[in-house]
């Protein structure tokens, strides 16, 4: 839901100039598969090894029917053309999440 969110608003933020960039830690071959289904047309990244997950700490520990585990926190960070996030946004609304964004953008 939330990935749609940004499909469906990608023409706003391009003409607001800004790129979304969208990663997982599935394979390419199953983000491929989710991407077409879903018909994203913006870079979706693969961390299979997780490495960028933890640098931006949204590889957490997780909790759901009793059950722990680790999984992706959802999350946005707005980076600069120079790298630098110029904003976090660490807990997301996945059903508005998209147009939330842009209204700050």
């Amino acid at each position: 839901m939330e990935g749609q969110g940004f499909r469906d608003e990608l023409k706003k933020f391009e003409d607001k100039n800004t790129i979304i960039i969208g990663m997982s830690a599935d394979s390419p071959k199953k983000q491929k598969n989710f991407c077409d289904k879903q018909e994203f047309q913006y870079l979706m990244l693969c961390d299979e090894k997780k490495d960028t997950l933890k640098a931006y700490k949204t590889w957490v520990p997780k909790k759901m029917y009793g059950r722990e585990y680790e999984g992706i926190a959802r999350c946005t960070y707005v980076i600069d053309e120079n790298g630098v996030i110029e904003k976090a946004y660490p807990k997301v609304n996945v059903k508005t999440h998209a147009k939330d964004i842009l209204a700050e953008l």
